[in-house]
């Protein structure tokens, strides 16, 4: 090794240690900068947006169930509810008039939403992901 030190010269070793040094910093700082920056979103960005269509996937992913609504769903802007942190609740009945509860819930920090449905005040859904075609990759 002492006569590749003298080969290359330690002026030419600082240099090529200091840009492998560089080089790992750099594709650490890209790994950190993916995982906190990779671009996950809300499926629905906004208050309103969320409250529009959760009657609509709701309705969609108790269908899948065998679940039939008497009535489209009334949904609500929860106590709490930020720009950050939406919260919406929906009500309605079952064609054989059970009542149906929906609550969703979306955090912009994490990207995360989730949703439950009860009838008769048991879950159907228990804090999913989604709900109806947002669980099949289309845009509600």
């Amino acid at each position: 090794m002492t006569q590749t030190v003298r080969q290359l010269g330690r002026k030419k070793i600082l240099i090529l240690g200091a840009a492998a040094a560089l080089l790992v910093l750099a594709l650490v700082g890209g790994a950190v900068a993916y995982l906190v920056f990779r671009g996950e979103e809300l499926t629905y960005q906004t208050q309103a947006a969320m409250r529009k269509a959760l009657p609509v996937t709701a309705a969609a992913e108790l269908h899948e169930h065998g679940v039939k609504l008497a009535e489209p769903l009334k949904c609500a802007d929860l106590p709490g509810a930020t720009q950050d942190e939406l919260r919406v609740s929906c009500a309605g009945t079952t064609s054989d008039k059970k009542p149906v509860a929906v609550f969703g819930s979306g955090d912009r920090e994490t990207a995360e939403s989730h949703y439950t449905i009860l009838v008769a005040g048991k879950p159907v859904v228990e804090n999913a992901p989604c709900l109806g075609a947002d669980c099949h990759g289309e845009e509600g």
